[in-house]
C-alpha cells in the first residue's frame, strides 16, 4: 500500500506549487536574457542574416531551456515535498524474477 503523499494536503500543495511558479519565473527571466544575448551575439558577428534564422535560434534556445528547467523544477518539487518517499516501488528480488519455476 502506498503511503499518503504530502502533496495531498492542500496547504503543502499550495506552498509547493508557489515555489515551483517562483522557480519558473526566474527561469523565464534567465531564458529571455540568454536569448537576447545569443541573438545579439549572432547579429554582431554575422550581421543581418535571414529573420528566420534569428526566430529559429530564439525558439530553439527558449524551448530547450524552458522544457529542461520545467522538468527539473518538477523533480525538485517532487523531492522537496517528500512526494518521492510516498511512492511504493518495491520490486521483486532478482531470484524471484530469474530463477527457474518448480514444475512440481
Amino acid at each position: 500500500m502506498a503511503n499518503k503523499s504530502p502533496l495531498d494536503d492542500p496547504q503543502n500543495a499550495a506552498h509547493a506549487w508557489a515555489r515551483y511558479r517562483r522557480i519558473m519565473r526566474v527561469l523565464m527571466l534567465a531564458t529571455i536574457v540568454t536569448v537576447l544575448i545569443a541573438v545579439g551575439l549572432l547579429y554582431a558577428y554575422n550581421g543581418a542574416i535571414s529573420v528566420h534564422f534569428y526566430i529559429a535560434t530564439a525558439l530553439g534556445i527558449s524551448f530547450t531551456m524552458l522544457l529542461g528547467g520545467g522538468l527539473m523544477g518538477l523533480a525538485f518539487l517532487s523531492n522537496g515535498t517528500g512526494h518521492d518517499e510516498s511512492v511504493d516501488n518495491r520490486l521483486p528480488d532478482p531470484d524471484e524474477l530469474w530463477s527457474p519455476k518448480d514444475e512440481n
